[in-house]
């Protein structure tokens, strides 16, 4: 009688309860390990990576965005949004040797989770701002009315940050940032009011921009070494470096903002991806 031979099973997934896992990742290309491979080795690494890159896309609830980086800071960046970190980490891994052992080099990975915001204006504080500014009184069709769209709007908020679509929209950057937690300027400290408020004016700043950029971010805190990613996407830089430079001012920025490094690439489809890169 043969032996039964147990088949190796996956490791459970890892889904947060909300929201998904951001890996944001950039690679130096190793110009004379890639020189030195074969006609035929480089098609056949270009196919792999494409032939990955689609099943990568194909997955559930799963997306994978593709830059040409612009400076020697790196010269791949790719972008993956997915649920499971298990099937994240799977497919970053898979990532870096598509092209060939050795090909792509790291230079800089930040991980992170879409998230809903704790700065968000209430349905009662809503409910208020209708009597104040319409003269509106709760329980009346009226007030119903507002209150429907205000759901509405909210629901569509809260998928757009923890479930987002990403653009196609050709510039993006990203940065991580923290909030400063000093002797004098502690955002810890503060109260949740005072610190909705600083947040209300930088968002009052980011509408400005609205249809001119289009930004993501998402938590990190315990996971990499800042607490948020910033993503940014535009059609221009004139936008990206505006938006960033304006915000600047706002005070929730002068007092408590610390920025990490900042990349700037490019949204490429894969055959003008690899032109660019010169494989």
């Amino acid at each position: 009688m043969s032996e039964h031979i147990a088949l190796p099973q996956p490791p459970p997934p890892i889904v947060p309860p909300e929201g998904w896992h951001a890996v944001h990742l950039f690679y130096r290309i190793e110009r004379g390990l890639w020189e030195a491979m074969s006609g035929e080795e480089r098609l056949r690494a270009k196919t792999e990576f494409s032939r990955l890159v689609q099943d990568i896309r194909a997955t559930d609830r799963t997306q994978l965005l593709t830059f040409s980086m612009v400076s020697p800071k790196a010269d791949l960046g790719l972008m993956l949004l997915t649920p499971d970190l298990q099937i994240a980490d799977a497919f970053s891994k898979k990532l870096g040797v598509a092209l060939g052992a050795d090909v792509l080099t790291p230079v800089y990975s930040y991980l992170s989770m879409t998230e809903w915001t704790e700065y968000f204006t209430t349905e009662d504080e809503y409910t208020a701002r209708m009597v104040q500014e319409k003269s509106l009184t709760p329980g009346t069709p009226e007030m119903e009315a507002e209150l429907a769209t205000y759901r509405q709007h909210m629901a569509k908020y809260r998928q757009d940050r923890t479930n987002p679509n990403m653009p196609d929209w050709p510039v993006f950057c990203f940065y991580p940032m923290s909030k400063r937690r000093g002797e004098v300027n502690n955002w810890y400290a503060l109260p949740h009011e005072e610190r909705k408020t600083l947040m209300g004016g930088h968002a009052i700043t980011g509408r400005k921009y609205s249809g001119k950029v289009r930004q993501l971010i998402t938590g990190s805190t315990g996971l990499d070494d800042h607490e948020w990613g910033v993503t940014l996407f535009a059609h221009n830089t004139f936008d990206i470096k505006a938006i960033v430079y304006d915000m600047r001012f706002d005070e929730v920025s002068t007092r408590f903002a610390e920025f990490g490094e900042f990349f700037i690439g490019l949204q490429l489809p894969l055959d003008e991806l690899f032109r660019r890169l010169m494989l």
